[in-house]
């Protein structure tokens, strides 16, 4: 503290005449102990700091190189980092004093020299590292040989050809045997980046150097104890056998008290788990990585929600490892909203039957808190609980109800929309609490709640005895409402209409009409003329469609497909698993990471097993028990179509060594090239998608049609056709008429059936769809539907 005391006089900007003056004084005057030369540099690089350009003193710098004192080094080496790009054609003048440090007795100097040549990214500068580079890999002390491991990584970035061909490669894989561990951990450090930006190096471990890292891991730091667990990803266990060993050694690790070396450790482990076939071992694991989550949880906010996030992957992958921890999860009065948000998502993924009161009773306290997000969040959790654990149904009802006669807004709303879901779940089960949701319609300002509360209505109309009001009540501002409320309330009216089409009848036209004439969305439009059209042609088929039985809600859509969180599960601890996204999507040249198949792998992730970790999965024809040409065909998942040829992009099986393989790079397969795809072989021409092709209509002609008759051909022109003749019931069996003369029809012709049509619903929808015909009008006028076809 003191030394940065000192240090802060520096930081005074001073003009570059200035300092060039001062650099000169220190070297014309007996300077002991280099002190003046040290104060010009350090004022030197505090102006760089605050922006001033100092690229001016490049060449007084470079003067400097010959100074053997570690401190100056290391400022001159500073400078000459941040601005050799500005002055690459000085850079060639540090060459010597470069070469001349790195022959230097000081290993400090030495591995100072080296770093420092890796940083700068001149052509110049690079050809003249070859040489030190290569001697300094193979230096008698381990700092050196330590930084150069590190410095061989910086060069791969620079030009990765040039260090293929120079060999750092294999060099690098020897480092793997050092005596030193911290060396070893460099070494895997930059063999495990390069892996990562290269297209056609793959590092892989035998299980002689994976069992050396291991026991190199007591003797490093921090940092080399992450890198070294990184790289055990890259093992794949043989057997059983070979994998339990490995994670019972990495579970020591679970207890260090370096939050990024316990969360590795858990990723390796839960790794390995795939590998193991016993499942008391897997148990016993289990068992080992329950204590350290937990403790993870009591660390800064910060490090709880990076726990919290990779904890929720977990327990979808292994959920008995924190089974019986869901008191850890509540949350604490003075926890930051996003730590609260990621515990409540855990609470319910660890809600069981046998815990179920206490996290009911723990989500309904949360419910009262003062931040709306959170409650939000916790009311909808009641709903979810309800939806996972049916034996709790009944007391998350309860909870809900107590909640919305609240009267607060906000939780009256997401209250409605996960008891929509309840109803869904659980039909004819729970509709008694419908006449308290009504009574607190006036409530409902938000998008969602409305189209929940709408659902209710439209889905319960035969039990809502004033259901038309409600829903009438709604259409007062259906044309200013979001689509999401209008498509809720265009299917509600249809669903009133079929259930009591005499409440239905007057609302079913008028909605259908704003709906296809007056909303701009395109997708309310759609639906509207599908409505429309199917209530013309056929109303036991929109009956059929409309109050079909739906499937009852799963929780299982909540839970990840198991391909991706094996995927996820791989990038634990990194941006991946916080996003919970493969990290390609968001990182331009990240890798996707996949299990690589073994004949330990478990027979259902081997279905879709690569030949390495950065390897694509390659369709294959399998059974379960993961034999080659099985009956059994899996699709991947990823792609959704049926086996094929390996892809091409598939990383070839390596052959070189057993720690780094090189492999040829293939060009990508376009898939939509393939005869598969149409482009090649049989040619078949895709038809455009777009509204239905609807029967033209001939004015002037009608015509009775049997309602078991099959729906007329949109290519043949075909006489109109009304719901009201459709029908079959009660009405005229026979057609209309659209001209003057009386239409040959059963119970009379045209002035019967707009007399019928007055008193009869499915006739006033009939009326509107065909518009308005005369003997002074023979042509249709006003109806919308012609319009559109004409």
């Amino acid at each position: 503290m003191a030394e940065s005391g000192k240090d802060a006089r520096f930081f005074q900007r001073s003009k570059v005449q200035e300092l060039k003056a001062e650099l000169a004084a220190a070297g014309e005057k007996k300077d002991k102990g280099w002190v003046r030369t040290k104060a010009a540099l350090k004022r030197i690089l505090a102006n760089a700091t605050m922006g001033n350009d100092m690229s001016a003193l490049f060449g007084d710098i470079v003067a400097l190189m010959n100074i053997q004192v570690l401190d100056i080094k290391k400022m001159v080496y500073l400078y000459l980092i941040n601005y050799s790009r500005s002055k690459p054609e000085q850079i060639s003048d540090c060459i010597p004093g470069f070469i001349s440090d790195c022959n230097d007795r000081n290993p400090l100097i030495r591995g100072l020299a080296i770093r420092t040549m890796s940083y700068i990214p001149v052509p110049a500068l690079t050809s003249a590292l070859l040489d030190p580079l290569r001697h300094s890999l193979k230096d008698s002390d381990p700092y050196v040989r330590k930084t150069a491991a590190i410095c061989v990584a910086k060069l791969y970035m620079a030009d990765r050809k040039l260090v293929d061909r120079q060999g750092f490669i294999s060099m690098l894989r020897d480092l793997l045997a050092d005596s030193n561990p911290t060396v070893v951990a460099n070494a895997v450090a930059a063999l495990t980046e390069i892996s990562e930006r290269s297209d056609n190096i793959q590092l892989k471990l035998n299980v002689t150097i994976a069992s050396k890292l291991v026991s190199a891991l007591g003797e490093c730091s921090e940092w080399g104890q992450t890198y070294i667990l990184e790289s055990l990803m890259f093992f794949v266990p043989s057997d059983f056998a070979d994998a339990e060993v490995l994670a019972e050694r990495i579970a020591v690790r679970l207890q260090h008290a370096n939050s990024a070396v316990v969360i590795t450790s858990c990723k390796v482990i839960l790794y390995l788990m795939n590998y193991i076939s016993s499942a008391q071992v897997k148990d016993g694991l289990c068992k080992k990585l329950s204590p350290p989550l937990v403790t993870l949880l009591s660390s800064g906010p910060e490090v709880q929600y990076v726990a919290l996030r990779n904890i929720l992957l977990i327990i979808q992958r292994r959920p008995q490892v924190l089974q019986n921890e869901v008191k850890v999860f509540f949350c604490k009065y003075n926890d930051p909203i996003y730590v609260k948000m990621a515990k409540l998502e855990c609470m319910y993924r660890l809600a069981t039957p046998r815990n179920a009161n206490e996290v009911l009773a723990e989500l309904v306290e949360y419910a009262s808190e003062v931040d709306v997000d959170f409650v939000r969040k916790a009311v909808r959790s009641i709903g979810r609980l309800a939806i996972k654990i049916e034996a709790a149904a009944e007391r998350c009802i309860e909870a809900l109800l107590k909640l919305i006669q609240t009267k607060v807004s906000y939780v009256v709303q997401e209250a409605i929309v996960v008891i929509k879901d309840i109803f869904r779940k659980y039909p004819n089960q729970y509709e008694g609490i419908i006449a308290t949701l009504c009574e607190n319609l006036d409530t409902l300002d938000e998008p969602e709640a409305k189209a929940a509360m709408i659902w209710i209505v439209g889905e319960y109309a035969d039990r809502i005895e004033n259901s038309d009001e409600l829903l009438e009540d709604f259409l007062y501002s259906f044309l200013e409402e979001p689509p999401e409320v209008q498509l809720a309330l265009l299917t509600a009216t249809v669903k009133l209409f079929l259930k009591r089409p005499a409440a239905g009848g007057e609302l079913v036209p008028k909605v259908l009409k704003w709906a296809t004439e007056e909303v701009d969305n395109p997708d309310v439009r759609d639906r509207g003329f599908m409505y429309w059209r199917l209530l013309s042609t056929d109303p036991a088929a929109a009956r059929s469609v409309v109050l079909s039985l739906k499937p009852p809600i799963s929780t299982e859509t909540d839970r990840m497909d198991r391909q991706l969180l094996d995927q996820l599960l791989l990038h634990a601890g990194s941006l991946a698993s916080i996003f919970h996204r493969q990290p390609q999507t968001f990182i331009r040249g990240a890798k996707a990471r996949y299990l690589p198949d073994s004949p330990a792998l478990d027979e259902v992730a081997r279905r879709t097993a690569s030949s390495h970790l950065h390897s694509k999965p390659a369709l294959r024809s399998m059974d379960f028990a993961g034999s080659p040409g099985g009956s059994k065909v899996p699709t991947n998942p990823t792609s959704g179509s049926s086996p094929s040829r390996p892809r091409a992009d598939e990383a070839r099986t390596p052959t070189k060594n057993d720690t780094i393989e090189e492999a040829d790079e293939d060009e990508d397969v376009d898939d939509d090239a393939s005869p598969a795809n149409g482009s090649a072989g049989t040619t078949s021409k895709q038809q455009p998608r777009g509204p239905p092709a609807f029967p033209p209509r001939n004015v002037g002609v009608s015509t009775g049609i049997n309602p078991d008759d099959p729906l007329p051909s949109p290519l043949t022109p075909q006489p109109p056709t009304g719901i009201y003749a459709r029908l079959g019931e009660d009405g005229p069996s026979g057609g209309r008429a659209d001209s003057g003369s009386a239409a040959p029809a059963s119970n009379g012709g045209n002035g019967q059936q707009q007399q019928a049509a007055g008193d009869d619903p499915w006739a006033m929808l009939d009326s509107l769809d065909a518009g308005t015909y005369g003997a002074d009008n023979p042509t249709p006028k006003g109806g919308a539907l012609d319009d559109l076809l004409m």
